[in-house]
């Protein structure tokens, strides 16, 4: 069966994935340090993630030629990696154990209403841009 999957595609993912997890490690450590007890480096990671790749498929969809080759490093490489849903719900199941519901509520609700309205903002820009 052919998947379609050369070595050069697996090249670009792998890149954009080292480069998403390193960027991913580094926001969350800087942006965690500044604040309490909300994981705010994985509700920016995942908010950001989400309107990248609402931008790129969108604009994608729109027929802005963007080469399979950059889909691959970018929405399937880098944003694969950069976004961090194990991570949340990791940190949500936690709160739980820890009874902290308060901060459970906040966490799921921030994490999923503002990463689909990212989603939906980086489609509205793409389609403003590019159609």
């Amino acid at each position: 069966m052919n998947l379609g999957i050369t070595s050069f595609s697996l090249m670009y993912v792998a890149l954009g994935g080292a480069l998403g997890a390193v960027s991913r490690f580094i926001t969350s450590r800087f942006m965690n340090q500044f604040f309490g007890v909300i994981p705010m480096g994985t509700l920016i990671v995942n908010v950001l993630g989400s309107f990248l790749l609402g931008f790129i498929m969108f604009a994608v969809l729109l027929g802005k030629n963007i080469s399979p080759d950059f889909q691959n490093f970018f929405a399937v490489g880098f944003i694969g990696a950069l976004t961090t849903m194990s991570t949340f719900a990791y940190e949500s199941v936690r709160f739980g154990h820890l009874n902290e519901w308060s901060y459970f509520f906040l966490n799921m609700g921030a994490n999923i209403i503002l990463s689909l309205g990212a989603v939906a903002c980086g489609g509205y820009i793409a389609t403003l841009l590019y159609s």
